[in-house]
């Protein structure tokens, strides 16, 4: 009796109507699935990191005094080393990188007195082979990355700029009949005010999803 009563219940339209939503969805579930997957380019050579700023004097002097270390954060305007007779100020706020304080030395203009980064031009930085996906990413695709030192935590982000030029590989000339595969550089852009505690030079593992 109790079969024939669940055997009479499944064949109620409704149920039946129920069952056949909860199975295409199932299925549209499993679809979008497979294309997110599918449309995804992984790079897995990505580095956290600002273009550099070089602090240098406009004439050759002898340095005097550097009056920041290696990781201090400073202001704008804010004095960080006297040379001759200049003094060396930061351009914009950041972050000092490196300095080199060695008192008595001569300094030639162009020659790095301090190097200094700035964290809000801080972006996620991949590499990728020309033959790997390149021509499907676009700028404005949306990526998500993860930070080895933050383990398989995933942060959001979107493309903001691709290479027009590939990196140049250093080879000279080469006797073998294959083409040499080139290399560009892709930029993502997160909030960097969300999260302050990724440092410049952290390796990183990008994920683009292509439309």
């Amino acid at each position: 009796m109790e079969t024939q009563t669940k055997q009479s219940t499944f064949k109620k339209p409704w149920v039946q109507s129920l069952i056949g939503i909860l199975v295409c969805a199932a299925i549209l579930g499993s679809i979008i699935g497979y294309k997110i997957v599918s449309n995804k380019i992984s790079i897995d050579l990505g580095t956290i990191s600002a273009p550099v700023i070089t602090i240098s004097p406009e004439q050759s002097g002898i340095l005097d005094t550097v009056y920041v270390n290696a990781g201090q954060e400073v202001t704008a305007g804010q004095a960080l080393a006297h040379i001759g007779g200049e003094t060396l100020y930061a351009k914009i706020a950041g972050t000092v990188l490196t300095t080199e304080n060695v008192p008595g030395q001569i300094f030639n203009p162009n020659q790095a007195v301090v190097t200094m980064i700035d964290p809000q031009a801080l972006r996620v930085v991949g590499t990728i082979d020309e033959n790997k996906g390149l021509s499907d990413i676009k700028v404005g695709d949306v990526a998500s990355f993860t930070v080895d030192a933050f383990g398989s935590q995933k942060f959001a982000g979107v493309v903001e700029e691709i290479s027009p030029t590939s990196k140049d590989s250093g080879v000279a000339f080469s006797i073998s009949d294959k083409r040499e595969v080139r290399k560009f550089t892709i930029k993502i852009k997160y909030d960097n005010n969300a999260h302050p505690e990724f440092k410049n030079g952290m390796s990183a593992k990008i994920d683009v999803f292509i439309k």
